[in-house]
């Protein structure tokens, strides 16, 4: 049985055998949910890394963890995936779609204002420290070994100007193109939200250099495509179909 998992963003000082890691408030009151004690064993995801620790203290609002060793282990994607999200009218949608992107291995997420998204700037501020919430969630449960990157809302200009050695944008109409071949170099994917990217959006992002992806014949919502393209790119990187 995996040992619990916490992602630690800012620690006090470097990672050193029998450094002492303050936890958060909200990890305090876990660990008591889990009837942890002290001396229990547990793991921290660190900047450097993640580490073997054991508690050391833990009371309501305050928990200790003493790091023990780091681990040597690696489950990150052999190429960085850079998840550029339709950010949806429905907000409470990336809740939904967060949690499968970081399980299945994106390293930077940015959410990204399509002409149908509904872009209201103070809602979507509002619920930036709630995704956040949700990415730390899904990498401890994952035991992801590096905590992806998750920035603010990007203009669709912001998108057109994304410089990555790959770029795919799914989409839903034919386009007689044959799907791209991936290959283990830095990958950027994108979708649109409810309701699709415009005619004006697609041809913007061909100029641009996206290359247009076909998941089926089926329209898939908004918070299933990025899952299904990400899904797909995890098959081919594991199954050694990625190319040089």
């Amino acid at each position: 049985m995996s040992l619990p998992r916490f992602v630690v963003e800012s620690p006090a000082g470097p990672a050193a055998e029998g450094a002492l890691v303050r936890l958060g408030d909200e990890q305090a009151r876990h660990l008591g949910v889990l009837r942890l004690k002290p001396g229990a064993a547990l793991e921290l995801l660190l900047p450097e890394g993640a580490w073997r620790a054991d508690l050391a203290e833990l009371a309501r609002h305050h928990a200790q963890a003493r790091l023990v060793a780091p681990l040597e282990e690696r489950r990150e994607a052999a190429i960085p995936l850079h998840a550029f999200l339709p950010l949806p009218a429905q907000l409470s949608l990336l809740d939904e779609l967060l949690p499968p992107l970081v399980e299945l291995g994106a390293s930077h997420i940015h959410p990204v204002v399509y002409a149908r998204s509904e872009y209201d700037v103070r809602k979507t501020a509002a619920r930036l420290e709630r995704w956040r919430r949700i990415v730390h969630a899904a990498c401890e449960q994952s035991h992801r070994t590096q905590l992806p990157e998750l920035g603010g809302p990007l203009s669709f200009e912001d998108l057109l100007a994304v410089d990555l050695p790959q770029k795919w944008v799914a989409y839903e109409l034919p386009t007689g193109a044959a799907n791209p071949v991936l290959r283990r170099e830095p990958l950027a994917f994108t979708s649109g939200p409810e309701g699709g990217i415009t005619d004006t959006e697609f041809q913007a992002l061909a100029r641009a250099g996206w290359a247009p992806v076909s998941l089926g014949p089926a329209i898939l919502r908004a918070v299933t495509a990025p899952v299904a393209l990400l899904g797909a790119v995890q098959f081919a990187l594991q199954d050694g179909r990625a190319g040089a």
